[in-house]
């Protein structure tokens, strides 16, 4: 593929539409502007909405090297950086797509394992309005649902019942 082609298939993710409709420089682009992330860590029992998370630099994951097997990080804690994209409906704001991404840290040890195809994945579903949150321990959902529910409870009540019944 020549280097022209390969220059005018790239996308670029930003922040907000620069564009404002005219095409130009931007077109094409990603908007992260309605997603936020949410950490859920189960063994703090607690959630918390950390937007560094959405360029890799949340607290849990800085100062760690990553490694490309789960088995490599010897003392894992478990957290889920779940991808929230929120729209708005006829209601009002709501929660429309939900994808709960695996991050395990042995910050003793200095190393973490994330499928960056996974957070990927989920964050670009959770952009198309898709729930995935199936993968999830109990205790987990459970923790997110409170936070959802509590953060904007108009947001929870608005949403689907997809969701809902997902985090149930």
């Amino acid at each position: 593929m020549s280097e022209e082609k390969k220059k005018k298939q790239s996308f670029t993710i930003i922040s907000d539409d620069s564009t404002d409709g005219h095409g130009g420089y931007g077109g094409g682009s990603i908007s992260l502007e309605n997603m936020s992330a949410i950490i859920v860590d189960p063994e703090e029992n607690k959630a918390y909405v950390d937007l560094d998370a959405m360029h890799a630099r949340s607290d849990i994951e800085r100062r760690v090297k990553y490694m490309n097997d789960r088995d490599e990080v010897p003392e894992p804690r478990l957290y889920w950086i779940v991808w929230v994209t929120v729209e708005r409906g006829e209601k009002g704001p709501y929660y429309a797509g939900v994808g709960a991404s695996e991050l395990l840290v042995d910050k003793k040890n200095r190393r973490a394992y994330k499928s960056m195809a996974e957070h990927v994945g989920n964050m670009e579903k959770s952009l198309k309005g898709k729930i995935v949150v199936a993968h999830m321990d109990d205790k987990s959902k459970l923790i997110l649902k409170e936070f959802l529910e509590t953060f904007k409870d108009d947001m929870w009540e608005n949403s689907t019942d997809e969701l809902k019944n997902n985090l149930a």
